[in-house]
């Protein structure tokens, strides 16, 4: 299995941004290589072990959905191989972690979809009956199915700091109405299609968040990262249960650990035990299993 790449080290093309876990270079003017580290961020908080081949599990991933859901939008793939961007021996930090996508305007909020009530969502109804300013039936439990997906967008943080829930107003005012509400309209269809897949191999989506941005001719394109285990909550279908906060298949199991320690969840986070990384590491290779039919290829 390997230690796992933290921080990719290429010299031949320049550093864009390192993000909590993807590291961008510029290909050309108009290109960027984004390679999927094995690093893992939680609580928005980079912890210092990495997961050994979640990056290659995360780019697998998201390839799978980018292919399965360009009939509704399309993506920032180029096609271009990784290894034919980079010098010979840097090969081996982009092989089957890494793409080469279009430089594109990245919209300025995080497009979340919610179908169940979890996480941040099921505090904010707890305290208001309300998920981001939309009104839910009184009544429900922690990790019941909502009566229809809805979108929750967030304001993106800058590293450290944590991701702040919106209203769809304000993201109306931040990127403009029409833009919101086309990315409303394709967040929620991307959700349904691929709730709706999963549904067949076993798994739920509880949320996920998406990623767009726009090309030069205006085009809304999915971007970043796609319904992978680190954007999105996977259940197995055969463990849920209404009322409590189900198994997953992403890092919710290191969420969970660290919620069991004194930490108040800003930086230096604890350090994660090797059976906590191992098991993290097995998750990310199963949900890729359950959701593709496919083991790691290498």
């Amino acid at each position: 299995m390997g230690a796992g790449l933290f921080q990719t080290s290429i010299k031949s093309l320049p550093l864009v941004y390192r993000g909590k876990v993807r590291d961008s270079y510029a290909v050309g003017a108009d290109k960027l290589l984004i390679v999927t580290t094995d690093r893992l961020s939680a609580f928005d908080v980079v912890m210092k072990q990495p997961i050994p081949d979640k990056g290659r599990v995360l780019n697998a991933m998201s390839n799978f959905w980018f292919e399965k859901l360009q009939h509704i939008v399309p993506n920032h793939l180029t096609g271009i191989a990784p290894e034919r961007v980079v010098a010979p021996d840097e090969v081996e930090q982009v092989r089957g972690r890494a793409v080469v996508a279009m430089k594109l305007k990245p919209v300025p909020c995080e497009a979340v979809v919610r179908g169940y009530l979890i996480g941040s969502g099921w505090k904010d109804y707890q305290k208001t009956g309300e998920v981001c300013g939309i009104a839910l039936p009184p009544g429900l439990q922690m990790a019941e199915k909502l009566p229809e997906p809805i979108f929750t967008p967030a304001t993106k943080a800058a590293a450290g700091s944590h991701d702040e829930n919106i209203p769809f107003e304000r993201m109306c005012e931040i990127v403009g109405a029409e833009l919101a509400f086309r990315v409303r309209t394709t967040s929620l269809a991307l959700y349904q299609a691929a709730a709706e897949y999963a549904a067949t191999r076993g798994i739920i989506i509880a949320d996920t968040k998406f990623e767009f941005g726009t090309d030069r001719d205006g085009t809304l394109r999915l971007m970043d990262e796609a319904l992978t285990a680190d954007s999105s909550r996977f259940w197995p279908a055969d463990e849920y249960a209404i009322g409590r906060s189900p198994p997953s298949f992403d890092k919710q199991f290191v969420r969970d650990w660290l919620e069991q320690q004194h930490w108040n969840k800003a930086p230096p986070p604890p350090d994660l035990p090797a059976e906590i990384v191992a098991k993290t590491a097995d998750k990310y290779r199963e949900a890729l299993r359950r959701l593709t039919g496919k083991e790691l290829e290498g």
